[in-house]
């Protein structure tokens, strides 16, 4: 990893602003999102009736308690635009989520929409050091996926130099890189790697290029795989966190001392609850990330549940920012997979293997169901090197892994190891699940 990574404020009065000040800010907002909500949009006229309060009476952010919440399938049922707090000739970018099942989310911005997503990827781009003397490579997807323009309007809003690649075509990724002089470098952790790789088959050393930093997320990852993007790409591996519900990217990001995620919080206000019984825990508890809206216009959510699992930091972080820091994500509610009684999450796996020699960071989880019981198996690709070697070391290789699994999961698990490249590759997130268990939904 490069030394001496620069970072910087976009908003420092905002970022490094007092608690009690924030708060004032936090409730004035939330006061006013309210009261247009209420007026603007008969869903939750409708929602606030059934659990008997007015916005009159949200006068605190204690006062946030009193409201329900809202779940991803209410935006599925108000599909498309039912969730709108302004007319469709004030919306000028639609967005929509990627999900495979039901109806897709559809989200809407205003044009101080669009600047705020700008300002607060501003934020998350500066946080790590990007400045308008930058070359930006956004290899996250363009198009109805929010990651691409969200970081594409946060670079532009610095003045850097963005090159709009998206994903895919990676050995042209890897010219750009070198002929560009690429400085930081945008995309999910996996396809990072995948870069690696493929710039490893082309002969070219990533650590020599002037790439310094990285912005990664739209999916979990562990500080095993952290490591393994820095050692290979030479660069800080920076996490960002973000939702199509909430915004798209800029929710929160890491600075340098990566102590956890910085929440712009005067725009979106954090809580975090007990995920069976809803009641929220105090700062220091892990539970499920809620998040309210406090400055969006066209499509505002209040006391959204993102399903993801966090714990929140109030203390202010050694680089100055006082903003709440959220853990890094361990897990999402809707994706811990329950094998035989036990919760197990794809980043708990991730983090065992990327420790093990031997094997390279590219896996495939398969959960099935034989009779009445469910059955696990995980399929690693061996790393490179290990393909001519005895099939006594390959089945030592898997005693290693069961293992090692074993010990964190408390489950037994197949082992299957596969020949480099077997796993297919994704541009965008990486599938690390196959659920063959037909289970159905709530």
């Amino acid at each position: 990893m490069k030394a001496n990574i620069a970072q910087g404020f976009w908003d420092e009065k905002i970022e490094c602003m007092d608690r009690k000040s924030m708060e004032a800010l936090q409730t004035e907002r939330l006061r006013d999102l309210v009261k247009r909500v209420y007026a603007t949009v008969p869903f939750h006229q409708r929602r606030f009736a059934e659990h008997g309060v007015r916005p009159e009476d949200i006068k605190s952010l204690k006062d946030l308690a009193r409201l329900p919440f809202m779940t991803k399938q209410d935006l599925r049922d108000t599909y498309p635009f039912g969730l709108f707090s302004r007319p469709m000739d004030e919306v000028v970018e639609i967005h929509s989520s990627s999900g495979t099942t039901g109806k897709p989310v559809v989200v809407g911005y205003t044009r101080n929409d669009l600047d705020l997503w700008a300002t607060v990827m501003a934020r998350t781009l500066r946080c790590g050091g990007v400045s308008e003397k930058d070359v930006v490579q956004n290899a996250y997807g363009y198009g109805l996926f929010t990651g691409g323009l969200g970081v594409h309007y946060g670079a532009q809003k610095i003045g850097a130099s963005v090159v709009p690649i998206s994903g895919g075509n990676s050995k042209r990724q890897i010219m750009i890189m070198q002929d560009f002089g690429t400085d930081a470098l945008c995309c999910t952790p996996s396809y990072s790697l995948c870069l690696a790789e493929v710039a490893e088959e082309m002969g070219v050393d990533l650590r020599t290029m002037k790439l310094r930093v990285g912005f990664f997320g739209a999916e979990p990852w562990s500080e095993s795989m952290r490591a393994e993007i820095e050692k290979k790409l030479g660069i800080l591996a920076l996490d960002i966190y973000g939702l199509t519900e909430i915004i798209g990217p800029g929710v929160a990001s890491e600075c340098p001392y990566r102590k956890g995620l910085h929440i712009n919080e005067d725009h979106f206000l954090p809580e975090v609850i007990d995920s069976e019984t809803g009641q929220v825990l105090p700062y220091g508890q892990e539970g499920e990330l809620v998040i309210t809206t406090l400055t969006k216009e066209a499509f505002p959510v209040i006391r959204f549940r993102t399903r993801d699992i966090t714990v929140l930091d109030p203390e202010p972080c050694e680089c100055g920012r006082t903003l709440v820091r959220m853990k890094r994500v361990t897990g999402r509610t809707d994706d811990m997979l329950i094998i035989r009684g036990v919760n197990v999450f794809p980043s708990q796996i991730e983090d065992v293997l990327v420790k093990i020699e031997g094997v390279a960071p590219h896996y495939l989880i398969v959960v099935d169901r034989k009779g009445t019981l469910d059955d696990i198996e995980i399929r690693v690709e061996v790393s490179e090197g290990n393909l001519a070697d005895e099939v006594k070391k390959f089945e030592e290789l898997e005693r290693k892994i069961k293992n090692e699994l074993e010990s964190v999961l408390g489950i037994s698990t197949k082992i299957k190891l596969v020949e480099p490249h077997a796993i297919e590759r994704s541009m965008g997130k990486a599938v690390r699940v196959q659920d063959r268990r037909n289970l159905k939904e709530d």
